[in-house]
């Protein structure tokens, strides 16, 4: 009988969050897999559990995949554990997912403590629409595009920074976004030295700017409503149209994209190809 894979979150700081599911789906493995298998020792130890620990991350997931096959084949129970919070949550994860699927094993989790909704809780801005971004690319087109979409994201939005990034992060969405869009960085929640900033995302460069220790989420509140002006709309119909849509086609997906009336912007557009 295939085996099972149990994805385990694990507490974002404090030993107090640990679930007794946690403890009972570690009693219960036949080995688990670990982001960093230091820090999960100081879990096990701190539960009493002896197990077989095995490394796994984003350097050696490839590596491991035969070998998770065997495990599930041979009907092991296998937990992965991530530094903290929920595994394949920007953390490795998704791959032995695949893997438990593609071997028919069961695949099953225990839930516990998120950065990102814990942030998101305490942002105070409203958590019925949100979007995640994970980490922010660090640099090139992907990293201006991703600001770029932000700009615009009317939904509350969640990422997390490394301390030795989050500067940078802040200024960019500074030049993009402006100084005056609220935001709240999460550090170190659930920990000792845990801090709650309030305040805009140039207020909160300027707090941060001497430098930063420990886990940081961002939690930024969302653009107001706008209404697209519609010389915007025509010029994204434009370019649609360059990149091989017809005028149909481009107005479709321009209304879709900006909520806008499709018959008034094709009907602005046709008077646009009338007069040239």
């Amino acid at each position: 009988m295939p085996g099972t894979l149990i994805l385990c979150a694990t507490p974002i700081g404090n030993l107090g969050d640990i679930t007794q599911r946690l403890t009972d789906a570690l009693e219960s493995a036949n080995v688990a897999y670990a982001e960093d298998t230091r820090r999960s020792r100081t879990l096990l130890d701190h539960l009493g559990i002896t197990v077989p620990l095995r490394s796994y991350f984003v350097g050696n997931e490839a590596a491991r995949a035969g070998e998770l096959g065997e495990r599930f084949e041979a009907g092991q129970t296998v937990v992965l554990l991530t530094d903290a919070g929920m595994p394949a949550i920007s953390d490795p994860g998704v791959s032995a997912v695949q893997i438990a699927v593609e071997h028919d094993a069961t695949v099953t989790v225990i839930p516990g403590a998120s950065a990102v909704t814990s942030a998101l809780a305490v942002s105070g801005f409203g958590g019925d629409r949100f979007v995640f971004e994970g980490f922010l690319p660090r640099k090139g087109p992907d990293r201006k595009a991703r600001i770029a979409e932000m700009a615009r994201e009317q939904r509350t939005i969640v990422f997390f920074a490394a301390p030795s990034r989050l500067v940078a992060d802040l200024d960019a969405l500074e030049s993009t976004i402006g100084p005056d869009r609220a935001v709240v960085v999460a550090r170190e929640l659930t920990k000792r030295h845990e801090e709650v900033f309030r305040g805009t995302i140039a207020t909160a460069r300027e707090h941060f700017g001497n430098g930063v220790k420990g886990e940081v989420t961002v939690v930024v509140h969302g653009a107001d409503p706008s209404t697209p002006s519609l010389e915007d709309a025509l010029s994204l119909v434009t370019a649609e149209m360059a990149e091989g849509q017809s005028l149909s086609q481009a107005v479709r997906q321009v209304a879709d994209d900006l909520g806008m009336k499709k018959r008034h912007l094709y009907e602005a557009a046709l008077r646009l190809g009338d007069s040239g």
